[in-house]
């Protein structure tokens, strides 16, 4: 079952730059960075009520934010949903015709569960679905 938005996530072409932006302009608090090797990013996250907004940069120049800055530049990258059961959900989403980016959840940020709709199947819209194993900022 679907729990709530967990975030918000947003492709940024430099990092540190976005981190400053958010937090000296906006007034946002970060409360974290890192690198999600499976994913091939880096991460900053600033809570807000009800909420989170994540900044998600290459890491090391490669991944898939790579071509996404490419061919988009700089913007929002997915909505992230978090649910009780990610392989429950992934196969409920399925049965109603959602296609997944894998077969199988992967590791996300705070060794979480995670698992992407492809936005063909989503109105467009890149979906994540995360399973939390522990407390996050």
């Amino acid at each position: 079952m679907i729990l709530s938005l967990d975030h918000i996530a947003i492709a940024v072409p430099d990092l540190e730059r976005a981190i400053r932006r958010f937090a000296d302009d906006f007034g946002l608090e970060l409360a974290g960075t890192e690198d999600v090797v499976s994913a091939k990013t880096s991460t900053a996250f600033f809570p807000v009520p009800g909420t989170r907004i994540e900044l998600v940069h290459p890491l090391n120049g490669t991944g898939p934010i790579v071509k996404y800055l490419e061919k988009r530049g700089g913007g929002m990258h997915h909505l992230c949903f978090s649910v009780d059961d990610i392989r429950a959900e992934m196969a409920r989403l399925t049965g109603l015709g959602y296609r997944f980016l894998s077969e199988e959840p992967g590791v996300g940020a705070h060794e979480s569960l995670v698992a992407f709709i492809h936005p063909k199947s989503s109105e467009g819209v890149l979906i994540e679905l995360v399973e939390h194993t522990q407390e996050h900022p």
